[in-house]
């Protein structure tokens, strides 16, 4: 029998145990990738390089209070800005207030920014049309697909926040990576339907000339209505989606303090296995010593065998956690950041040289100690 022979069939000599423990550790490394993969989108990954050259200006106080519309020209004649959209957050209702029936909703300038997001891809005509008519709409692909939308529908939003239910017509379907389920339309709707909202808007979408514009721009940006009754906050669009994240806490503690309390408890799991396992065989360990094996090679066998039950349990956890994302991002219920979480590849290796390592460690000191192990004492152990 070969080395890695050896190392599987004893791994899984008593099965409920084996099993029980490989279930235990891909629970446990469920949640770490879950954990790691929330906080590689969040504080990793950059997002589309086209998102790079692009700043929100928002109010500094907070996100319920409107700028007004002629920071709009002013933003624009800054050095490095190319083209400067207004946003406002609608927040209406679809329908009914199930959780399946919300989606994001903003009235803006449509000309503008389709120049801004120039990373949704929409058919030229289609663009075309929603820019010319005032009450259509612009959704997203994956929005479209889950309410059946086709070009020329008609869509009702009631009014939460303003006093109006605008009847839209959607006019552009696009498509972007990922998907952001999202629903636009006029502005100027919005204007002409409020009175009180004539003049103002949410928050500005600025697209600078490259990435290297975005420091200095933001900081002209706020400087020049530092002293205005209506200072701004202007920060990248990954910032500011980050600034959402922060209203719930310190997330970056949180996500830690789960991965350090996960790897201790799988830590612990796979110890309480290896020294059962061991302590049954120290008679075994004899035999393999009179048998000419070395306390090296003893070693190197009880760890292989930690190591290949961490690493199972470890690639279990590891693609469940996968599939787990996968069937979130694409329910009726995902949106913003979820519907862009995927476990990459660098994640799926991490957690997997996690478990290795927890193996390793788990496994090492008993072994060590049963390799040392007296040939008479360990033939007389009765146990």
């Amino acid at each position: 029998m070969t080395k890695i022979g050896f190392v599987v069939k004893n791994t899984f000599r008593n099965q409920r145990r084996s099993m029980l423990t490989v279930l235990s550790i891909a629970f446990s490394l469920l949640l770490l990738t879950l954990m790691m993969t929330i906080w590689r989108t969040f504080y990793i990954d950059q997002g589309a390089p086209d998102s790079a050259k692009r700043l929100m200006t928002r109010h500094r106080v907070s996100l319920t209070f409107f700028l007004p519309g002629y920071y709009r020209e002013k933003i624009r004649g800054l050095p490095g800005v190319v083209n400067v959209a207004p946003m406002t957050w609608f927040g209406g209702r679809y329908k009914d207030d199930k959780p399946e029936n919300f989606f994001a909703q903003f009235a803006t300038d449509p000309e503008e920014y389709l120049k801004v997001a120039a990373d949704k891809d929409v058919p030229r005509d289609q663009a075309e049309a929603w820019i010319r008519d005032r009450s259509g709409a612009m959704v997203d692909v994956e929005l479209a697909k889950r309410y059946g939308w086709k070009i020329g529908d008609h869509v009702t939003l009631q009014g939460t926040i303003f006093p109006v239910n605008p009847e839209l017509t959607i006019r552009a379907i696009y498509t972007m990576t990922p998907a952001n389920k999202t629903f636009y339309f006029h502005s100027k709707y919005l204007e002409e339907a409020v009175s009180w909202y004539k003049g103002q808007t949410g928050f500005f979408f600025t697209r600078v000339a490259s990435s290297e514009d975005i420091a200095p721009t933001a900081r002209a940006i706020d400087d020049m209505f530092r002293n205005s009754p209506q200072p701004t906050k202007t920060e990248s669009e990954k910032a500011f989606l980050l600034s959402f994240i922060a209203m719930l806490g310190n997330v970056k503690a949180f996500i830690l303090s789960i991965c350090a309390a996960v790897v201790f408890a799988i830590l612990l799991v796979a110890a309480n296995t290896m020294a059962m396992s061991i302590r049954e065989r120290t008679r075994e360990v004899a035999m393999l010593r009179t048998l000419g094996f070395t306390r090296g090679r003893i070693l190197s066998l009880f760890v292989g065998e930690a190591v290949a039950l961490s690493v199972a349990g470890g690639l279990l956890g590891v693609l469940i956690a996968a599939g787990l994302l996968e069937v979130v991002a694409h329910s009726p219920f995902a949106t913003g950041i979820l519907f862009g979480l995927r476990v990459s590849v660098a994640t799926m290796g991490a957690a997997v040289i996690i478990a290795a390592f927890v193996g390793l460690i788990s496994a090492y000191f008993p072994a060590y100690n049963a390799s040392r192990v007296n040939i008479v004492e360990g033939l007389r152990h009765i146990g």
